[in-house]
């Protein structure tokens, strides 16, 4: 499948929002493959393939930009969907498409006590590209 540069999904010409919107549908359902043995840690790594590609990649601006719109397009597909769209399958299926176009990226997994709560979203260059936690969450884990 040939990738496509995001822009806002709104803006694309007809061909190429199918092909993102496909992209989108098939990468949540390979998350969904994946996550089927409730562990995350190993579907991170199996959905990055190579642990070493994500350390080598470089991010600059245009790259940022390029993150929050195809992140718009994952959300509006995901929300459209009668699907799982809890922040983790969205975080996964997100960091996926990021990692096929050589965009680093990191998973973040945050967690509050009180009433018990846990939230996940992706940053790329220290920026949250999904919603992050709201104050009270601490930080778990970063993958």
């Amino acid at each position: 499948m040939a990738l496509v540069r995001p822009v806002d999904l709104d803006r694309l010409r007809p061909i190429p929002r199918a092909r993102l919107v496909c992209e989108v549908v098939v990468t949540y359902l390979r998350v969904c493959w994946v996550m089927r043995a409730d562990d995350a840690e190993r579907a991170v790594d199996r959905l990055r393939g190579h642990p070493d590609a994500a350390a080598a990649m470089e991010n600059h601006e245009s790259d940022l930009l390029a993150a929050w719109r195809l992140s718009r397009a994952v959300v509006k597909v995901l929300d459209r969907l009668p699907s799982d769209s809890r922040c983790l399958f969205r975080s996964l299926t997100l960091l996926t498409m990021l990692q096929r176009r050589q965009l680093a990226q990191t998973l973040v997994i945050a967690v509050r006590a009180r009433p018990f709560a846990a939230h996940a979203w992706i940053e790329v260059a220290g920026e949250a590209i999904l919603p992050a936690a709201e104050p009270g969450y601490e930080r778990l884990l970063e993958l």
